[in-house]
């Protein structure tokens, strides 16, 4: 029983220590709260904008794929942008298609951005000519209406399905089913609104989409040296997501040999994944975060050095007290546990009012700016581990300092 309240007598004492000036201890963890709180804050705003976006990408579909056209060399040897190619074929989405044990739909896409005009209101946006798997590939759905078919796409009909953004910009409050729509010289009749799939790469919020034929009829479609006619890009839902690195690997191989590259020649063609894409967002995300917690940080630091500039005064206050310990028998250990368990019970106790205010300043942010936040057990953890240990680091010196004081002059101390 003596043993335990040993151990427990330096706990007993450390805890008299913070309590006994409550005031100095409230203002000694003042940067320690609001360091902890800024930490929490700042990763968990970072932390639920990630998760928005990776949402916004799985509505697309985790197993959507896209190739695009690779970039061509320009004069005096200068390559061009990625997508300057004009590589990709509705013969080299047919060749895909046929791989109906890799694929469970192919849609090609010949875009161009038009003048959209109804009524009194325009805007400028993307022109999407695709067939009708597109609602397929891209986990489609309407609000209204509905997508063209194969018989409107088989006779190239006059016909437009608009994304949500559009069909409210151009329309707004009216209902844009059955009304004429010009797009650039030609004219078309709505007949579908898709449903809104959020602000990410590659939605079709802002999109307009017409029959692939009746879009050939309206642009003038470039052809290669073989009259193969050349879309912008080719769209594809894999039928085993966890096969899609052996996937891309077959379609580049197909499609390298239909394109006649040699060995030594790079693809004139670029194929992403969803799952590429929501991995690179992910990791630019988290990078992210972690940036916004280590400028919050910083203020722990500064807690930090004020936890050690109150505790080297309070080793000053009490140099006789000290003294008079020493004297009774308290070793140097004795001392020395006893301030830096002061100086951990300061840092813990401004870690969890950090918490505490940092969850509430999320909690705010998600409800009056309805921003997405995301509070982890992970940054919580973190946060306090940090705010303990820069007490612990701080107070080291100051115990230190207080174990080594002699006990004759600590007694003569005044």
């Amino acid at each position: 029983m003596k043993k335990y309240v040993r151990l427990l007598r330096p706990f007993h004492n450390a805890w008299g220590g913070v309590t006994s000036h409550k005031l100095r201890s409230l203002l000694t963890i003042l940067g320690i709260v609001i360091g902890v709180s800024a930490v929490i804050a700042l990763m968990s705003i970072g932390k639920g904008a990630e998760a928005d976006i990776l949402a916004r990408i799985q509505t697309l579909g985790a197993d959507l794929m896209m190739i695009s056209p690779g970039s061509q060399m320009g004069a005096g040897g200068v390559r061009g942008a990625a997508g300057s190619a004009v590589t990709l074929t509705m013969e080299d989405a047919a060749a895909i298609a046929g791989k109906t044990d890799l694929v469970a739909s192919v849609s090609p896409i010949f875009s161009r951005n038009m003048q959209l005009i109804a009524g009194s209101q325009n805007m400028n946006a993307q022109v999407t000519g695709t067939t009708p798997s597109y609602m397929q590939t891209y986990n489609l759905n309407t609000t209204s209406g509905t997508f063209f078919s194969d018989y409107d796409y088989q006779r190239g009909s006059a016909v437009a399905v608009l994304g949500s953004t559009a069909a409210q910009t151009l329309y707004g409050t009216d209902d844009p089913l059955g009304q004429n729509l010009r797009l650039g010289t030609i004219i078309v009749r709505v007949i579908g609104v898709l449903a809104a799939k959020g602000s990410v790469s590659g939605s079709p919020d802002n999109m307009v989409f017409i029959p692939l034929t009746a879009m050939q009829q309206a642009v003038a479609q470039q052809r290669t040296q073989r009259g193969e006619q050349i879309i912008s890009s080719i769209s594809l839902k894999v039928k085993d997501v966890n096969n899609s690195s052996s996937v891309v690997q077959e379609l580049t191989e197909l499609l390298r040999t239909r394109h006649r590259l040699i060995a030594s020649a790079a693809n004139d063609f670029r194929i992403t994944s969803m799952e590429e894409v929501a991995s690179t967002v992910s990791e630019t995300m988290a990078t992210t975060t972690m940036l916004l917690g280590a400028i919050a940080a910083i203020s722990l630091l500064v807690g930090g050095i004020g936890v050690m500039n109150i505790m080297l005064v309070s080793v000053l206050e009490r140099t006789r007290e000290i003294g008079i310990r020493k004297a009774l028998g308290a070793r140097d250990t004795d001392i020395w546990i006893q301030f830096l368990i002061e100086s951990a019970f300061l840092s813990l106790a401004g870690g969890l009012i950090g918490v505490a205010l940092g969850w509430g300043a999320a909690y705010l942010v998600s409800n009056v700016w309805s921003m997405h936040t995301l509070v982890s057990i992970d940054i919580v953890i973190l946060a306090v581990s940090v705010s303990v240990g820069i007490g612990l680091f701080f107070g080291f010196y100051p115990a230190w300092q207080a174990s080594r004081l002699n006990p004759i002059e600590a007694l003569r101390h005044e």
